[in-house]
């Protein structure tokens, strides 16, 4: 199936420069707080896995599996440099830090060649739309599989920190929050996408 990704595949210099600018765009916003946007009781929205989903849209599977291991990697080193919470420690872990941030990549991949798929015999249809899908899903992929990995891989350590809730009641806890993630999410990532197929929209008729 023809690659969904806005850039060429035959500019690897592009796609490293992506890869680089998104990633250090991630760190950014983790070193300063800035990808936590505060909500009411004291809570906070996450974008950091945003630049991971953006990657994926504009670049592809192999560049956002990358951008979701260097997503990963900093929260792994600020968990093991740093740590705040109860939980941090574990994500001391790849297996929790890392590999559900490289899932956020290949879910949202899924999601966007399965519909892409479904209206391939429908040229008009707006593929911005699909984005936004894709992002949505990307977005709940992270909570989903960073909370999985913790009750798979510390179930009675997390069990205990949550009071004893099991995997289906902490997500139904988190659940109006992973959804605000989500909204955040698909907001930014259909806006850049948008701006850049606009932009490649209208060198392509320059160069034609």
């Amino acid at each position: 199936m023809k690659n969904f990704a806005t850039f060429s595949k035959k500019n690897p210099t592009r796609t490293i420069a992506v890869i680089g600018a998104l990633g250090a765009l991630t760190i950014v916003l983790g070193l300063t707080n800035l990808g936590f946007i505060p909500w009411i009781s004291g809570a906070a929205i996450t974008i950091l896995h945003v630049p991971v989903i953006i990657c994926l849209l504009l670049e592809g599977l192999v560049p956002g599996m990358i951008l979701g291991a260097i997503f990963g990697i900093f929260s792994m080193i600020r968990a093991i440099t740093s740590p705040v919470g109860a939980l941090d420690p574990f994500f001391r872990n790849p297996l929790v830090s890392v590999v559900p941030r490289i899932l956020i990549a290949v879910v949202a991949y899924l999601v966007l060649e399965g519909l892409l798929y479904l209206i391939k015999n429908k040229p008009k249809f707006p593929k911005i739309i699909m984005y936004g899908i894709a992002a949505f899903f990307g977005s709940m992929a992270n909570t989903v599989f960073v909370i999985a990995s913790l009750f798979i891989v510390y179930k009675e350590e997390t069990t205990n920190i949550m009071n004893g809730a099991g995997f289906f009641v902490v997500m139904a806890g988190l659940l109006p929050q992973a959804l605000l993630e989500a909204t955040a999410a698909v907001i930014i990532s259909v806006a850049v996408c948008g701006i850049v197929l606009g932009s490649t929209r209208k060198k392509s008729k320059l160069n034609s």
